[in-house]
C-alpha cells in the first residue's frame, strides 16, 4: 500500500490580514510489510476452516498489502501448540518467511491453564570485580521455567524455540481480544469474560502475561484487546461477531476487517526483515 502524505505550510503569518500561500508537498511511503511472507499461528480466530467468517484478518492483509500468508492456526489450540505449528512452518517453508504473528491465549483461559511463573531462582557464585580484583561472589540467578502445564511456561517454551529457529525474523505477539458468550452445544458452553475460569483467573491476567512476554523475550506486542475496539460484552458490538445470541467469541467479516485495519496501521511501526 502506498500512502500519500500531504503537508501544507503557510507563509506571511505576520500580516494582519491573513494571506496564505500554501505550498503542497507530496511524498510516497511504502508499507514495510508490503509483499512479505507472513506465518500466522493461533486458534479458531485465525484458522481458515473456522466458519465464523468468510474472510479472516489475514485475508484482508493479503488483499491490501499483498502479504503471502502461511496459516498454521487450528481451532481450539492453546499456547502449547505453538511448537507444533513452528515445526510445520519449518518443514514446509524452512527459512523462507519474513515474519511470524502469534494470536493465541483465549483457549488457555477457557481451559483453566494456570498462569505460573516466568523464572525460578537459584543461589550461585559468579566471578565479579569492580574497583578491586575479581573474585567469586554469591548472587541469585534466574532461569526460565519451561513448564508446558502453565501459561507462562508454555510461552517460554514456544518463544525459546522460535527465536532459535528464526533469529533474524520479525516475531509479533497479539493479545487475545475481549470475549463474551460462546454457546456451541451442551458440551461446549463458554461463559463471558467477566467470570473467572476454573483456576479463579480472569482473562485479563492472560492478556497481561502476553504483554509481559514482549519485554522478557524482546518481542513487539500488539495489544488487540485494547486497540481493536472490539467489545462483545455490549449488545451494540455484537454486529462484529458471528452471532449476537450464541457466538460473541469469533469475529465475523466486519470484525475481522476491523482487526485487519488495526493491524495494518500498527504494523507501520514495525520493520519486517
Amino acid at each position: 500500500m502506498t500512502l500519500a502524505v500531504l503537508l501544507c505550510g503557510t507563509a506571511n503569518a505576520q500580516s494582519s490580514v491573513s494571506q496564505f500561500n500554501t505550498a503542497t508537498y507530496q511524498s510516497t511511503f511504502t508499507h514495510p510489510w508490503m509483499q512479505k511472507r507472513v506465518a500466522y499461528f493461533g486458534d479458531s480466530i485465525t484458522d481458515p476452516r473456522n466458519s465464523g467468517s468468510k474472510k479472516k484478518y489475514w485475508h484482508y492483509l493479503q488483499e491490501w498489502l499483498g502479504i503471502t500468508p502461511y496459516v498454521y492456526a487450528v481451532s481450539g489450540r492453546q499456547w502449547d501448540d505453538i511448537p507444533r505449528q513452528t515445526d510445520k512452518l519449518q518443514v514446509e517453508h524452512g527459512d523462507d518467511v519474513d515474519a511470524i504473528m502469534i494470536f493465541m491465549g483465549t483457549n488457555d483461559y477457557n481451559n483453566g491453564v494456570k498462569i505460573g511463573e516466568w523464572y525460578e531462582e537459584h543461589s550461585e557464585e559468579v566471578m565479579y570485580g569492580h574497583g578491586e580484583p575479581k573474585k567469586m561472589v554469591p548472587r541469585q540467578r534466574r532461569y526460565m521455567i519451561m513448564d508446558k502445564s502453565t501459561f507462562r511456561g508454555r510461552i517460554n517454551i514456544a518463544i525459546d524455540k522460535l527465536k532459535r529457529l528464526y533469529p533474524t525474523k520479525q516475531i509479533v505477539l497479539l493479545t487475545p481480544i475481549h470475549r463474551a458468550g460462546f454457546y456451541a452445544n451442551e458440551k461446549n458452553w463458554q461463559c463471558t469474560e467477566d467470570y473467572t475460569n476454573q483456576c479463579g483467573i480472569y482473562l485479563d491476567e492472560y492478556i497481561q502475561a502476553v504483554k509481559e512476554a514482549g519485554n522478557i523475550w524482546s518481542l513487539p506486542v500488539i495489544d488487540l484487546n485494547a486497540v481493536s475496539g472490539l467489545y462483545p460484552m455490549m449488545d451494540e458490538h455484537a454486529q462484529y461477531f458471528k452471532s449476537a445470541t450464541n457466538d460473541r467469541l469469533h469475529p465475523n467479516d466486519k470484525g475481522h476487517e476491523r482487526l485487519a485495519r488495526t493491524l495494518m496501521y500498527q504494523l507501520l511501526a514495525l520493520p519486517c526483515f
